[in-house]
């Protein structure tokens, strides 16, 4: 396995792939022969889903300069490091399905990226710094232990599709629903309280046990269909 990994690494070195497929390689940690003197100059995309790496290297800018792409989907990484922050040209980053607890601030610094996959960790709390992510068009944090969304996601003015479904989300900030690109906020499975539903975009779908009123308990639509009480019949004498 060693061997066949070298040397699909040092064809896409010589040829100068702009893909490296890296899945299901039961990989541990990056291959050092992706790190190796002046790395791979002219990789874009880079898939390394279904392994079990547990962090990124430090130079992975350095070694990766123009990576536009990067998954990492079901790996058992925890930390997001410093050194993601340097990726300069990325647009793509899959990191669902680990073990991550932290989203270090650097994150703030991928101007370029559009698409963020978050889910099926466990995060508690993300950066302010991702609402520096100017250029962010989608982004799933669904399946985590977030009790609260960034407080600067409202600055990421070309965010269209937010899925933060099965978190620990008790409130919608208003801010929020006044995105002008955003589509979709999805958010089922929370402990919201309430829904500015005045403001919602326009694709909205909340989590059932909401209400608009703090005071006023919602009821779940299987309840309200068994509240309607039938007429009764009368027996024939």
């Amino acid at each position: 396995m060693a061997s066949e990994l070298c040397k699909t690494i040092s064809e896409a070195k010589l040829e100068r792939h702009k893909n490296l497929f890296l899945n299901y390689r039961n990989l541990h940690q990056f291959p050092l022969e992706l790190l190796k003197d002046e790395g791979l100059q002219y990789l874009e995309r880079l898939y390394m889903k279904r392994n079990s790496l547990t962090t990124l290297p430090e130079n992975l800018a350095q070694k990766l300069p123009n990576l536009v792409e990067l998954y990492l989907h079901s790996n058992n990484i925890v930390v997001v490091p410093e050194a993601i922050g340097s990726l300069v040209k990325l647009q793509f980053l899959d990191l669902s399905d680990n073990a991550l607890e932290i989203v270090c601030p650097e994150i703030g610094r991928l101007r370029s990226l559009r698409h963020l996959r978050l889910a099926n960790n466990q995060l508690k709390y993300l950066p302010a710094e991702v609402g520096d992510l100017r250029e962010l068009q989608t982004l799933d944090i669904s399946t985590n232990r977030l009790i609260t969304l960034p407080e600067r996601l409202h600055m990421c003015l070309s965010l269209q599709y937010l899925t933060a479904d099965r978190n620990h989300l008790w409130y919608v900030p208003r801010h929020l629903c006044q995105l002008p690109s955003l589509n979709e906020l999805s958010m089922a499975g929370n402990r919201l309280a309430f829904l500015p539903l005045g403001e919602s975009p326009r694709h909205w779908a909340g989590d059932r046990s909401a209400k608009r009123q703090e005071n006023k308990p919602s009821v779940p639509k299987e309840k309200e269909t068994n509240k309607q009480t039938k007429p009764k019949q009368t027996k024939p004498n």
